[in-house]
C-alpha cells in the first residue's frame, strides 16, 4: 500500500448499504464516522481509552476537520483507513492526518487533517494535558509530517 507518511495506524472497513446516499456511493458524513472511529481506535491503542479519559477528566475534542473527498466509496468496497499525530503543542492542540484507500485498486478516497483541543471533561472546558496524555501519544507523533 501506498500511504503518504511511514507508520500509520490502519483500520479496516467495510462500506455498508445504509453507508449509500441517493446518489450511488457512501455519504460524506460517513466519512467523518470513520475518521472518528479511527482516531478513537488509535488512542485506545495508545492506552488512552475512555476508561483513562474519565479518570483523568480530561478529553481530546474535535474543533477542526479538513477533508478532500477525491473519490466514491461504494456499497461493499473493502477499504483502509491510516492515521497519523503529525502536530502537537503537548499542552492543547494536536493534529491527525489520515488517508483512505481502496487496496483492490490503490485509489486514495479521502486526505483529511482534525485538530483535536484537550478539553476537562467535567466543565467542557479547554484545560492543559494531563502527563498521561503526554507519554501516551507522545511516541505516535510523526516529526515533521505536516
Amino acid at each position: 500500500m501506498s500511504w503518504d507518511l511511514a507508520t500509520p495506524f490502519i483500520i479496516d472497513l467495510r462500506v455498508a448499504a445504509d453507508d449509500i446516499d441517493g446518489l450511488g456511493h457512501a455519504n460524506n458524513a460517513v466519512y467523518v464516522t470513520w475518521l472518528e472511529r479511527c482516531a478513537w481506535r488509535h488512542s485506545q491503542r495508545l492506552g488512552l481509552d475512555l476508561a483513562e479519559y474519565r479518570r483523568l477528566d480530561r478529553a481530546m475534542a474535535v474543533v477542526r476537520h479538513e477533508i478532500d473527498y477525491l473519490a466514491a466509496a461504494y456499497e461493499d468496497d473493502e477499504l483502509q483507513l491510516a492515521t497519523w499525530i503529525v502536530d502537537w503543542d503537548q499542552r492543547l492542540k494536536m493534529t491527525r492526518r489520515f488517508q483512505l484507500v481502496r487496496p483492490s485498486d490503490g485509489t486514495t478516497l479521502l486526505r483529511a487533517q482534525t485538530t483535536f483541543v484537550c478539553i476537562e471533561l467535567s466543565t467542557g472546558r479547554p484545560k492543559r494535558m494531563p502527563a498521561e496524555f503526554i507519554d501516551g501519544y507522545g511516541p505516535a507523533l510523526m516529526a515533521g509530517a505536516l
